[in-house]
């Protein structure tokens, strides 16, 4: 390998040029801003290996889908997105968000890290083998979607639609970081997602807060409704609600323990001087990865502008995540969700599932899995750290696990790559490094 590594880092230039040419080149799905050119783009780059590349409908916008196929035993998968997120608020960004500007030896871009950075290193990789060697030692498959950021709504259909597409004996899933102590954290699956609407309505328009007095107010309706779905020690309330909810194994126990969480970093980092019920140890490790949550993003009624005004609101909603892990289904939770609400009273209480997804996990033993861990010291010059899965959520069971398809995700954020907040950006080195496991993992896989 040490050709293609010699190759990468006579080329990095190139390479950083073409993620700064992408990252130019904005692809907010939730605003469909720059969908149409950011696809056609990534065709460009994908045009610079031997892949073909095609388009692929779906309800929304198309899966960009790519394939290096060399007749070879094994086939190998990359997942990635070419959508990002708004940039907002845009005055905290110390350089335009588009811009890619490179200072301190880090690229800061919106997408930078989620999840153009691992998208073109992985091209790169395959362009750079192939430059060297001039053929694959397997076939490689790219599968990058438009609609991540908005909850992959039409990844299951493109999944259903295109079976031999998806086909592979494992994947690279879209993201990975570096952890505080600069070691590479690789993950082996991801939790699910409920993700509801919670609504509350009141009269037919605002009101003069006169009208409390015998009017009903939306605003307390939501929160006494919130209020019965989880007590102060962090026990979820909804009947159900934990079945599914799998104790980690041997094999998992030992994982956690291995687990590097830097809790006094992240306590300062935080402003913080504890972690939720004084957790610590494995304990803490083992709730941020094997536990569920029930999460309120934000609550919205009435009148929070600046002064006073004297309003009974008509409306109020609250957006609320559920987490999910084992062999919970989000289906199952809204609809146990929906029957607690009844239960306690609140059958006026709207609730509006908006996405879900399940939790996915794959075998510690898988060859995938092997391939990586075994081979993250030859480019890192360290032991990587194996997560079970991510605190996060992805649509990795619709796209894998749901079809026997083994996945895992390393990529070339760090501990502050900042992903949707502004100044998101990932460390030049990381990416080259990306890049160059990247080629490690297409030439070892085929063994």
């Amino acid at each position: 390998m040490k050709e293609v590594y010699d190759y990468i880092e006579s080329n990095k230039e190139r390479y950083i040029e073409w993620l700064q040419e992408l990252c130019r080149q904005p692809s907010v799905a939730a605003q469909n801003r720059g969908m149409k050119e950011t696809a056609t783009l990534v065709e460009y780059y994908l045009h610079q290996t031997s892949a073909s590349t095609e388009q692929l409908s779906t309800s929304g916008y198309p899966v960009v889908f790519a394939e290096v196929n060399t007749n070879a035993e094994k086939t190998l998968s990359f997942y990635n997105h070419y959508d990002v997120q708004p940039e907002d608020p845009i005055e905290l960004w110390e350089s335009a968000p588009f811009e890619a500007e490179i200072r301190n030896g880090k690229m800061y871009a919106r997408g930078v890290a989620d999840n153009k950075g691992n998208l073109m290193a992985r091209i790169c990789a395959v362009h750079a083998y192939e430059q060297v060697y001039g053929k694959l030692p397997i076939n490689v498959k790219f599968i990058i979607e438009g609609e991540e950021e908005i909850g992959s709504v039409h990844l299951d259909e493109f999944a259903s639609k295109y079976p031999d597409k998806i086909a592979s004996d494992g994947c690279i899933w879209e993201f990975g970081y570096k952890n505080p102590n600069g070691r590479l954290q690789v993950s082996l699956g991801v939790k699910g997602m409920c993700y509801v609407e919670l609504r509350a309505r009141g009269a037919n328009t605002d009101l003069h807060s006169a009208n409390a007095a015998v009017i009903k107010n939306p605003a307390w309706r939501l929160i006494w409704a919130l209020q019965t779905l989880k007590d102060e020690n962090e026990n979820i309330l909804i009947d159900g609600f934990y079945d599914g909810v799998l104790e980690p194994d041997e094999t998992e126990t030992q994982l956690l323990e291995a687990m590097e969480y830097e809790e006094r970093e992240i306590l300062s980092s935080l402003g913080l001087d504890s972690f939720l019920l004084n957790l610590d140890g494995l304990e803490l490790k083992k709730k941020l990865l094997f536990q569920p949550t029930c999460t309120i993003c934000g609550v919205e009624s009435g009148y929070t502008g600046e002064g006073s005004k004297t309003v009974l609101p008509s409306f109020a909603k609250a957006k609320l995540d559920f987490r999910l892990v084992g062999e919970q289904n989000p289906d199952k939770v809204f609809q146990l969700l929906r029957e607690h609400l009844d239960r306690n009273g609140f059958t006026d209480i709207e609730a509006v599932q908006l996405s879900g997804c399940h939790p996915a996990k794959t075998d510690p033993n898988d060859p995938l899995v092997r391939t990586v861990v075994d081979n993250v010291k030859d480019v890192y010059g360290q032991e990587p750290v194996v997560l079970r899965n991510t605190p996060g959520t992805g649509p990795m069971y619709d796209l894998c696990q749901k079809y026997n398809i083994p996945a895992i995700s390393l990529g070339v954020g760090n501990e502050d790559s900042r992903n949707h907040a502004p100044n998101e950006n990932i460390a030049i080195d990381d990416y080259i490094l990306g890049i160059k496991m990247m080629s490690k993992i297409i030439h070892e896989f085929a063994n």
